[in-house]
């Protein structure tokens, strides 16, 4: 078994956008400016924008937060979505999720413009992708790309059980892992809830990508011997040990699963601060006007 440490990972690549933010700005290029909106007060929201915020100052990234109350209108923060639409020196921005409830998340996702949508999820950039075509990649899909090109996992030929259908990791991770290239060229199976005969499904992985948001739902016995397994699940479980009061946990119980696999993502330091250098990734090529002109 070997560790996918996405810490040594991420580390390495806010190096090398690092310096070439040096070089891009030292020819005259204006700093990558990424923004992020945070509605309410949700402590992992909060620790998650931070944590990109940090980022940015870490590799001569300019950063702004825009923070507003939970009781905040729709029109009201659409009217912040198009005011960053419209802010020149704003390259790329975020909408933190979840939203209250009594907001759209897509209606809020789809007013934001395409050129500056650097998670990746408007339907424009979801639509590119799908077809091939330059786009803004979803952060945690990049992220998981990353860790099996930098791990050197071959995927050509096998086959890539996902679990889990969101927009955000499990639609566009099916899609991106049967593309014609590399990582790609896999068979792809996409299970969810109404799935049956799930862990038999998973017994056949090759690769198994594990985005359900169910702590340690996935163990041993859903796992071949030799798999790559890559968790994306977080969750906070109430453990009184912890002077926290609870443990990070991902959908797949580690210490049950790690020593059947080839490769494993640890959570945390797994997936999660891979997500973050997606965004810097893409805020970068915003920047540089690598996608959109």
């Amino acid at each position: 078994m070997q560790l996918l440490d996405g810490k040594a990972i991420s580390s390495q690549i806010k190096s090398e956008i690092k310096a070439e933010v040096e070089q891009w700005t030292a020819a005259g290029g204006k700093k990558p400016h990424l923004a992020a909106i945070l509605v309410g007060s949700d402590g992992a929201s909060e620790t998650y924008v931070a944590s990109k915020i940090r980022s940015c100052e870490e590799i001569g990234f300019t950063s702004t937060l825009l923070k507003f109350e939970p009781d905040i209108t729709e029109a009201a923060l659409l009217e912040a979505v198009e005011s960053l639409n419209n802010d020149p020196d704003v390259d790329g921005f975020i909408v933190q999720l979840p939203l209250p409830k009594h907001i759209s998340e897509n209606t809020i996702m789809e007013a934001v413009n395409p050129a500056k949508d650097v998670d990746g999820f408007h339907p424009v950039n979801v639509g590119k992708m799908c077809k091939g075509l330059p786009a803004y990649i979803s952060a945690t899909p990049f992220g998981i790309l990353e860790m099996l090109i930098r791990a050197g996992i071959e995927t050509s030929g096998k086959h890539c059980v996902v679990i889990g259908r969101s927009q955000i990791v499990g639609l566009p991770m099916s899609i991106l892992m049967q593309r014609n290239e590399y990582p790609g060229n896999c068979t792809v199976t996409i299970t969810h809830s109404k799935t049956q005969n799930l862990k038999e499904i998973c017994q056949t992985a090759d690769i198994l990508i594990v985005a359900l948001g169910r702590p340690e739902f996935v163990t041993a016995d859903y796992v071949k011997e030799g798999a790559v397994v890559i968790d994306v699940g977080i969750s906070r479980v109430a453990d009184s040990t912890k002077k926290s009061g609870f443990a990070i946990k991902g959908d797949v119980n580690f210490n049950d699963v790690a020593p059947k696999t080839s490769y494993i993502t640890p959570v945390p330091g797994g997936v999660g601060l891979m997500t973050i250098c997606g965004l810097l990734t893409n805020t970068f090529k915003a920047a540089k006007k690598e996608i959109y002109q």
